[in-house]
């Protein structure tokens, strides 16, 4: 890669990527990791192969923070192809909650493996997917389910279902969102411009949540008196969306994407009363929240709010693609045709889902993901006294985010893009959210000594970033 940048290149997540028009050549790459990033030669040989080899197939519209290619994994350990081994602190992004190779989902996998692998739920019968619905039940006190593959064609499922149940085209999403990269979800989701431009979008109002580090009005928790919430009354319905054709509202319970954002407690009760009040239904997209990363089931709990509509993926399938909107059966009663897909309901995801949700239950896993969230908070609370580029550190259970900034508190993704690369050299999986966030979301099934471990590599990847 030249050393001069160019126009034609531009930098995301700390990495030069071509322009709008120009593919990334594994080259390229490789350049990026072993000068600018400095971290090839943390990894070996093999590793080293198997990038090139990525490089020149696979699309390069993802972008990857550091050269870590996995080999295999147990509880909240990675190793690579290599034999490193790094202490995952991402859970696969925020999937894998009961743990890498967990006996338990391993066994459900492969007893449902003899049986049969695919059957094709939309169109036959199968007892996996009914015993999962019925534990979804029990968890979430929603009395229906559909399935899907992912957390996109959850929401897609979810807009679906509101504009055919309240005959409406109007959707209100907020700032900072995501809710998937498909059009529909991509219409809600706020992120970044580079994710929306040149597709279509449906007919969507966003809002300001409460980014309360960075409030958009520049009030003062709890005296705003949650303004942010009340712009849904005040601006959107009065200027731009009429609630008499606004199908749904969409939130997060914490924001993921955005950056790790945790409102005050009333800013979703707020936002439940406008919907309420304006015959309009709520949907919490849980997909990174829920399964109990927070500590309950549902993260809305946390808030004391439940939604008409919740959609769940990630954690969900166990570490299998699975996803799922839940729902109450007098909202969810749309005819047989109108919604579908080949592989929702999957044999072997929903034995894993299962398994999994049974384990983390039989855990007792919502006081454990609160006890070690708390102690997560505090000790990087105790690094914010050192490092000063460390603005702001909140969460709730175990997932936290860290917001990077710069003397005067404006955002700092150069740093904090330098924090990751130093981490993964230290031995440790993080990655970036928001416009300067590191984010904390490790396997919940992870050990005392693991998380202790973990935030000492952070420590020590601080200061050779020169935080």
């Amino acid at each position: 890669m030249a050393q001069e940048k160019t126009e034609e290149f531009e930098t995301v997540q700390g990495v030069e990527k071509p322009g709008k028009n120009k593919a990334m050549e594994a080259g390229q790459y490789f350049d990026f990791f072993e000068h600018e990033a400095g971290t090839f030669n943390t990894i070996g040989p093999k590793a080293r192969e198997i990038i090139e080899q990525d490089c020149k197939i696979t699309s390069a519209c993802t972008a990857r923070p550091y050269p870590l290619v996995v080999d295999s994994a147990k509880g909240s350990v990675i190793r690579d192809v290599d034999g490193r081994e790094y202490i995952d602190l991402v859970a696969g992004i925020a999937v894998m909650n009961a743990g890498y190779s967990n006996s338990e989902v391993k066994a459900a996998i492969l007893s449902q493996l003899e049986k049969m692998t695919h059957c094709g739920y939309g169109d036959f019968f199968a007892e996996p997917p009914v015993k999962l619905a019925k534990k979804l039940e029990d968890l979430s006190g929603y009395s229906k389910v559909f399935y899907c593959n992912s957390g996109t064609e959850a929401v897609e499922a979810a807009i679906k279902l509101a504009f055919w149940k309240t005959k409406r085209q109007g959707l209100i999403s907020f700032y900072n969102s995501f809710h998937g990269r498909t059009l529909g979800s991509l219409s809600l989701t706020c992120s970044k411009a580079r994710q929306k431009e040149h597709f279509p979008v449906l007919h969507t109002a966003h809002s300001h949540y409460a980014y309360c580090y960075r409030c958009p009005f520049k009030l003062e928790y709890p005296s705003c008196g949650i303004e942010c919430a009340k712009e849904l009354e005040n601006l959107i319905f009065r200027r731009e969306l009429s609630p008499t054709d606004t199908a749904a509202v969409f939130v997060e319970p914490v924001q993921g994407e955005g950056g790790y954002i945790v409102p005050p407690p009333e800013f979703h009760k707020e936002v439940r009363r406008i919907c309420t009040d304006n015959d309009v239904l709520l949907v919490a997209d849980e997909v990174q929240a829920g399964c109990f990363r927070t500590g309950p089931f549902l993260a809305m709990e946390n808030f004391g709010v439940k939604a008409e509509i919740s959609c769940f993926a990630k954690a969900l399938g166990g570490g299998l693609p699975l996803g799922a909107i839940l729902a109450d059966r007098e909202l969810m009663d749309w005819p047989q045709g109108v919604h579908s897909n080949t592989f929702g309901g999957n044999l072997l995801a929903s034995a894993a889902s299962f398994a999994s949700l049974e384990f983390l239950e039989k855990e007792n896993i919502e006081h454990r993901v609160k006890e070690l969230g708390s102690q997560m908070k505090q000790r990087l609370r105790e690094l914010q006294e050192n490092f000063p580029c460390i603005g702001d550190v909140r969460g709730l259970g175990l997932m936290v985010g860290v917001e990077i900034v710069k003397p005067d508190k404006s955002i700092d993704p150069i740093r904090r893009d330098r924090i990751l690369r130093e981490a993964f050299k230290e031995g440790i999986l993080l990655l970036p959210c928001g416009d300067s966030v590191i984010r904390f979301s490790p396997p919940l099934v992870i050990t005392d000594e693991e998380l202790d471990s973990g935030i000492e590599k952070f420590q020590k990847a601080m200061k050779k970033a020169g935080s």
